[in-house]
């Protein structure tokens, strides 16, 4: 398989390195992505949500997304690959580095799932000419690519016409570089010094900016913030940290 460097390519090497390197601790619930496992209900639950809406499916069901498909872009060791698969979502799920691929292939197998994992990028697929999805996952990637408003475009024409792609991020403010660099990194030490760049970070007006002229509808942004008291994250009206975007590809 080729590089996913040798298509055209917004990744940041920089970036698919130094998450290679803690690649074997995705799955550890106490190691360096603890955050992310806390993190995860309020993530799931705002797909889920998301796509019973847009794809009128009832939530009572215990697989009620049997038949689509759906692409998790940047997905590490598969966190959300996993429950998205158990939901009944037809699931490939793409990441830039070897490592995590082969950590979320591995876990995938022990689990009995099965989900099409490569490594590759959202503009290989592109050019590869591959079907589109039904749904996108494109959660906590954009502050890593080198060009996020050619990376976000690429990812919105893999969507099919009537298909959803949520997006996650980090806003750039003063109270995300408080909180989610300074606080989670240097502080609290929940995330290794170095994960974030803050002036990676986007405004929601920004993404918005990066998807005119798409034939798509930008709803949002959706806040999502954490109680230090309950130590849970829950969906909240504050976007100056940590928001989600919803993009859909209008019907042809």
């Amino acid at each position: 398989m080729a590089s996913p460097a040798s298509a055209r390519s917004s990744i940041d090497p920089a970036e698919v390195e130094r998450f290679s390197r803690i690649a074997a601790e995705w799955w550890d619930p106490k190691g360096k992505f603890a955050p992310l496992h806390k993190f995860n209900p309020v993530r799931l639950a705002f797909i889920r949500d998301q796509a019973l809406y847009r794809f009128q499916r009832d939530g009572a069901q215990r697989r009620p997304f049997e038949g689509l498909r759906l692409l998790d872009i940047g997905c590490g060791g598969g966190l959300l690959s996993e429950p998205m698969c158990r939901l009944g979502f037809q699931v490939t799920a793409v990441d830039a580095s070897e490592r995590n691929i082969g950590t979320a292939s591995t876990h995938a197998t022990e689990q009995g799932l099965s989900i099409d994992y490569r490594c590759s990028t959202a503009e290989a697929l592109l050019e590869a000419g591959e079907p589109p999805f039904d749904v996108i996952l494109n959660m906590e990637v954009i502050e890593h690519v080198a060009d996020p408003g050619e990376y976000l475009r690429s990812c919105a024409r893999l969507l099919k016409p009537g298909g959803l792609m949520i997006v996650a991020t980090l806003n750039r403010t003063v109270k995300a570089l408080a909180l989610a660099v300074v606080g989670a990194e240097y502080v609290l030490r929940w995330l290794p010094a170095g994960t974030h760049d803050w002036r990676k970070f986007l405004k929601p007006e920004e993404l918005r900016g990066f998807l005119d002229g798409e034939p798509v509808i930008v709803d949002g942004p959706f806040g999502v913030s954490y109680s230090p008291i309950s130590g849970r994250w829950s969906q909240s009206a504050d976007t100056d940290v940590n928001y989600m975007m919803t993009v859909v590809r209008e019907p042809a």
